[in-house]
């Protein structure tokens, strides 16, 4: 009998199959026949509107630079294999595989939570990253706009910004992000694991080129807003050959700063995984897993804070020890020292600047 999630790779999907959520009880049981048919079809993406109840989220995880968070979307179109958001689909009842890249739930009512929250009396600012999850330039955003509603509000209230993204769709925002530069408001950060646009396609499907990505770190630069690097993942025997090439590109193209993150797969994210790898790098699939279980305790993921990030032993230092040689050489650890973001200039709504006139 055939699995009843067989896999399939479809061009321009990174998951190969529709594995379970962790939270599945009574999965449904698919003759041979429909399996198959379900699988030959090319999945559609479908954007649905979902209202958002509170906006930012917190976190005090001591590994993550900052714990205050908006993430306008959940799912991702981008499809990127490896991404450590695809479990929180299970939550909706839905597949961390080809569900999570195809259908994407947006927040329409993100900026009116946003203005909600700054409204408390309570509220005390601090910087907020949008992009921590699922990247807030994804496809959708042409459409929905609703990271441009909510920079709109950072500038309208000279509220401190950070931005992760993989897509060169941030220029449209670059006269919001200027401004907010102006002031010390905000920072950016691209993520650029590889140069290769052969694995990009498979790894990352529908993610801008690395030219274009370097194209963009240039164009943010040019505008004085503050932008860094993200080589994430670095994966074994993938694209860790790379770190030299992508931080001497980068710095060419005006990053200030590089860091990076070694593969993580929690949850789903480890299945999904080696399925993909299976199917695209049949010939070093076990050997990828064997130096991640090195880096890992010996476990396809060891979530353990101060681990997770950057893996152990041997080889994970190995890693960290080129990728700060690296650094040093193109100017990346030491080019310019990133101001914090400023704070002070933060106008609550409602907030009204009191004049001189007598």
């Amino acid at each position: 009998m055939p699995p009843r999630h067989q896999r399939r790779h479809h061009k321009g999907r990174g998951a190969v199959s529709g594995l379970d959520g962790r939270f599945v009880k009574r999965p449904v049981e698919l003759d041979p026949e429909e399996a198959h048919a379900r699988t030959e079809q090319a999945p559609e993406t479908v954007v649905t509107a979902m209202r958002a109840g509170r906006i930012i989220a917190t976190n005090a995880s001591p590994d993550i630079p900052f714990n205050r968070s908006i993430n306008p979307y959940q799912g991702c179109e981008h499809g990127c294999i490896y991404c450590y958001a695809r479990p929180s689909h299970s939550y909706l009842d839905l597949s961390p595989g080809i569900d999570f890249e195809t259908k994407i739930f947006y927040k329409p009512n993100a900026g009116e939570r946003l203005v909600a929250e700054w409204e408390k009396p309570g509220y005390v600012c601090e910087p907020i990253t949008i992009g921590a999850n699922t990247d807030p330039y994804q496809p959708a955003e042409k459409q929905t706009g609703v990271t441009r509603t909510l920079i709109e509000l950072f500038v309208r209230h000279k509220h401190p910004l950070n931005i992760i993204t993989k897509s060169n769709l941030i220029l449209r925002d670059l006269d919001l992000l200027a401004t907010l530069a102006a002031d010390e408001l905000c920072s950016v950060a691209i993520s650029v694991p590889t140069l290769s646009n052969e694995l990009k396609r498979i790894m990352e499907p529908r993610v801008p080129s690395a030219e274009s990505r370097l194209q963009t770190i240039e164009a943010l630069a040019s505008r004085g807003i503050p932008t860094s690097v993200l080589v994430a993942p670095l994966i074994p025997a993938i694209n860790d050959a790379e770190i030299e090439a992508i931080l001497e590109a980068v710095a060419s193209a005006g990053a200030i700063q590089a860091h990076y993150i070694f593969l993580r797969l929690p949850h789903e994210v480890a299945p999904l995984f080696v399925e993909w790898l299976q199917t695209h790098f049949p010939d070093r699939a076990a050997h990828v897993m064997s130096l991640v279980r090195q880096a890992s305790g010996g476990r396809d993921y060891d979530p353990r804070f101060g681990v997770r990030q950057s893996g152990r032993g041997p080889y994970a230092e190995l890693l960290g020890k080129r990728f700060r040689n690296a650094c040093r050489k193109f100017g990346l650890s030491g080019r310019q020292t990133r101001k914090p973001l400023r704070c002070e200039l933060f106008e609550a709504p409602g907030q009204r600047q009191l004049g001189l006139d007598f």
